[in-house]
């Protein structure tokens, strides 16, 4: 069936005519099409650049079952494209699923032992295997590799880095070799001045940013998705980490500190996406929560959507509304910019060419 969609395309807010065949956008009319959205405002797919489609809330390895119920959860709040941020179970096989989001994958994790998440990554205790291990992890992916930059060290009671400087430059040389981008998990201040002199192409959280450290990214062209959403539960790990109290409180300043510190961050050029981190901490499907967290920390409304959508598809090489590319869009009666309560609840999914 040819699908037919009007409306104003953002962010120009410009009328626009799509019909839709063969899953893909045609400016040109089609015969017999049948107008599914007329009136409103259309987007490309949302995108959540910070994902876990594979980790089981609450933590560990998701089911099969899950994993679509996941995909299926993200589809529904009009996220079409999902940035994986490392999963611990093989997702490929929900490629032949028509109807779910696109996933591009970094495989996984590449930490210590006992420096992350059990049973999440990789452990890489050897540091001289590093590149040899984000080479196989560029390889197998689809085009990004996730480093855990730093975690607590429990033999100094706080987050401490995990990597070498000159193992980070080995490491991160080796992915762009292979024609793969590295982001890498970090929370706190230490471990990002090697990351980023070393060539990183993104830093997940970056609640230790400092103005130095800011002005060191924007020289770089090193990208930020913050996962604000997520950063809020840092009171909680500090609750729970008594036997760690310098980290505990640690942690509770790095949360008092973020908002200013990834506003700065925004302010002075830094390229900022919308990823929520869900999976483990955070349920799926709250990519509106983000944007409306990237609003409230000062970007502007259609700035904010843009994060987690033209701007975001446009950094992870993706096409957004332009004749040719994929049908991929979500349609709102109302405008999407004015809240989480309308952006959660896309009145179309158009997802490759048919409505889901």
């Amino acid at each position: 069936m040819v699908l037919h969609v009007r409306g104003l395309a953002l962010p120009e807010e410009t009328p626009v005519e799509f019909w839709i065949a063969d899953g893909v956008l045609h400016t040109d009319p089609i015969a017999g099409a049948t107008t599914v959205f007329d009136g409103g405002w259309i987007v490309p797919g949302l995108v959540d650049a910070h994902c876990h489609i594979g980790i089981a809330y609450g933590g560990g390895a998701a089911t099969g079952a899950e994993l679509v119920a996941q995909a299926e959860t993200e589809r529904a709040a009009g996220v079409l494209l999902v940035r994986d941020a490392g999963v611990p179970v093989d997702t490929r096989h929900l490629d032949a699923r028509d109807d779910l989001p696109r996933i591009l994958r970094a495989g996984r994790h590449l930490a210590k032992t006992k420096r992350y998440i059990p049973g999440l990554g990789i452990d890489v205790d050897d540091e001289a295997r590093l590149p040899e291990v984000v080479a196989e992890q560029a390889r197998s992916g689809d085009g990004w590799v996730k480093l855990v930059g730093d975690w607590i060290d429990r033999t100094v009671g706080d987050l401490a880095p995990l990597w070498s400087d000159a193992a980070l430059c080995a490491a991160i040389d080796a992915a762009h070799a292979e024609g793969a981008r590295v982001t890498a998990h970090v929370f706190g201040e230490e471990a990002l001045p090697g990351l980023i002199n070393a060539g990183i192409d993104c830093i997940e959280h970056g609640t230790g940013l400092t103005d130095d450290l800011i002005e060191a990214m924007v020289a770089h062209g090193t990208a930020l998705v913050p996962t604000l959403i997520n950063i809020d539960n840092f009171p909680g790990i500090a609750d729970s980490a008594t036997k760690y109290p310098t980290y505990a409180a640690h942690m509770r300043a790095l949360h008092a500190g973020c908002r200013p510190r990834i506003a700065a961050a925004r302010e002075a050029g830094v390229p900022i996406y919308a990823g929520t981190d869900a999976g483990g901490m955070v349920r799926h499907g709250r990519i509106a929560d983000e944007v409306a967290a990237l609003a409230a920390m000062g970007m502007s409304a259609t700035d904010a959507l843009g994060a987690a959508c033209w701007a975001a598809r446009s950094w992870l090489g993706r096409p957004g509304l332009e004749p040719g590319a994929p049908a991929d869009l979500v349609c709102y009666a109302s405008d999407p910019r004015s809240g989480a309560a309308v952006l959660s609840r896309p009145d179309r999914v158009i997802l490759r060419g048919q409505l889901r």
